[in-house]
């Protein structure tokens, strides 16, 4: 998925809800559109959107990080399970937020000389985010992890885009209020050997009222971490599935398996039938647990990044390379922009609801290749790569 508030798996800042053929959105940062607060509804606007053209509330620069991108309303609840799920928009803001800063520090520690560039953005209805990008660096040609909280107004085909799975298609022409929150992230080395990176873990909500038609009030967590190497190195990519792997393994033994298998399926480039990359876990729609348990979950995914990618960059950023290693990794990245563009649902998401286009594209590299009818030679190194994308492998 091309998103990032990745709500979405691979593109934006967020991704949100289901992002892809299965579901998660890279986070593709969404945007808001009218503004909406039942617990004040003289500051309610009932306004009908037209689902070919959802009208957006541009978001606006901020000069420094707020504290919190939650509305006020949400701190304070006299409804008991209202409480409990606006504790779960405060803490996982709070956790997404670390995490960025977290993964921001490990890549600059690596990259030995790049920074991140911060852009902070506030929406008039509430909600806001966080986007940082390290552009040409030492290690790193783009690293983008960008962390979104956004309220909004989705029309209802933006609603079947990001969840097509829950009656979307019975959804009568009205507005569907939300909140989402995510980090999304992507990470394209300039060494060929060095394999891209990309994670987006996010929290989602329909805020209608209860028994709303068509649009019933709902949560489900979603999110993943992949590997995208250009050339196979077992050794690295059976550490990185080992520590996904432990991470799923406190939770439910059933959950690497399951969601392995999700992550080949969900990054599958169907006019190419073959995947993204080499895979590692993706959920989305996750909501038929206990809501702690996914959010604890959530959390251990998204700590474990560095401890599944970090190690592996160490050992590849400076192995040396020839002009056709090079070329063979922008045909992979040509890949992975086709991907993001076409069937990240992520990416779909946000561009449907008018998020920030920075960030929904954030994902794609600043440099790819398209050959025409190019074929690796069998047996090769780069052979060898495309076959495990056409033919998903068990790493470990």
């Amino acid at each position: 998925m091309a998103t990032m508030v990745s709500a979405f798996p691979s593109t934006s800042s967020f991704q949100l809800p289901p992002t892809s053929s299965p579901s998660p959105p890279t986070l593709a940062v969404v945007s808001t559109t009218i503004s909406f607060n039942r617990r004040k509804p003289n500051k309610t606007r009932n306004l009908v959107i037209r689902a070919s053209s959802p009208m957006i509330e541009k978001e606006t620069a901020e000069t420094h990080r707020p504290d919190t991108f939650l509305r006020e309303s949400d701190g304070v609840s006299s409804d008991q399970e209202e409480a409990g799920a606006n504790s779960v928009r405060s803490r996982f803001e709070k956790m997404i937020r670390e995490a960025q800063d977290s993964v921001c520090a490990a890549i600059e520690a690596a990259d030995g000389g790049g920074k991140f560039k911060e852009d902070v953005w506030s929406r008039p209805g509430g909600g806001g985010g966080i986007s940082r990008v390290l552009q040409d660096g030492g290690v790193w040609e783009k690293a983008g992890v960008n962390v979104s909280v956004v309220y909004g107004v989705m029309p209802p085909e933006a609603y079947r885009a990001a969840n097509p799975a829950n009656n979307g298609g019975n959804l009568k022409p009205e507005p569907v209020p939300f909140f989402a929150a995510g980090i999304s992230s992507v990470l394209h080395p300039k060494n060929p050997f060095a394999p891209t990176l990309h994670f987006n873990y996010r929290y989602f909500e329909t805020d209608a009222p209860k028994d709303a038609p068509g649009a019933p009030r709902q949560w489900w967590f979603g999110g993943g971490t992949d590997l995208t190497p250009a050339y196979i190195f077992e050794d690295d990519v059976r550490h990185f599935h080992t520590v996904q792997k432990n991470a799923c393994d406190k939770f439910d033994p059933s959950f690497y398996p399951k969601f392995k298998k999700w992550c080949d399926d969900y990054f599958y480039i169907k006019h190419r039938d073959e995947r993204r990359g080499l895979g590692g876990i993706f959920f989305d729609d996750l909501n038929d647990y206990d809501q702690e348990m996914l959010l604890s979950f959530s959390t251990e995914c998204a700590n474990s990044v560095i401890e599944a990618y970090l190690p592996i960059i160490e050992r590849r950023k400076d192995l040396p390379f020839t002009d056709q290693n090079k070329a063979w990794q922008q045909l992979r990245r040509g890949r992975y922009v086709e991907f993001n563009l076409v069937y990240d649902r992520g990416t779909t998401f946000g561009l449907k609801t008018g998020g920030r286009i920075e960030s929904i594209l954030v994902s794609l590299p600043l440099t790819a290749r398209w050959e025409y009818d190019h074929k690796p030679e069998e047996g090769s190194e780069e052979w060898k790569l495309l076959d495990a994308c056409i033919n998903p492998k068990d790493w470990i």
